[in-house]
């Protein structure tokens, strides 16, 4: 049986996978804002922001669906203020 330090490690490693992950759903949700705004589109886009969640749920199972969502709830609020922080800067610097 594994000890402690076994499980610190394989959950620093998941860790790290989550964390590199995040840095590429930052970097894509950037670009989808970027589109968005050269579009003229609003950058939240509640139906789909429903499709992701409900699908997070779905693939997680029911046990896992509530803390699924929440996750994803946080992911895409993050998101939204990465966009929104990003793009001023951008308008700061033209």
């Amino acid at each position: 049986m594994a000890d402690l330090r076994e499980y610190r490690a394989k959950m620093d490693e998941i860790d790290n996978e989550i964390l590199a992950l995040f840095q590429k759903r930052m970097k894509t949700s950037l670009e989808i804002a970027q589109l968005k705004q050269k579009d003229g589109l609003f950058l939240r886009d509640e139906a789909r922001e429903r499709e992701i969640l409900a699908r997070a749920a779905e693939t997680a199972g029911e046990e896992l669906a509530p803390y699924a969502e929440k996750l994803f709830g946080k992911l895409l609020e993050l998101s939204r203020a990465y966009q929104r922080r990003s793009l001023a800067r951008m308008r700061e610097h033209r």
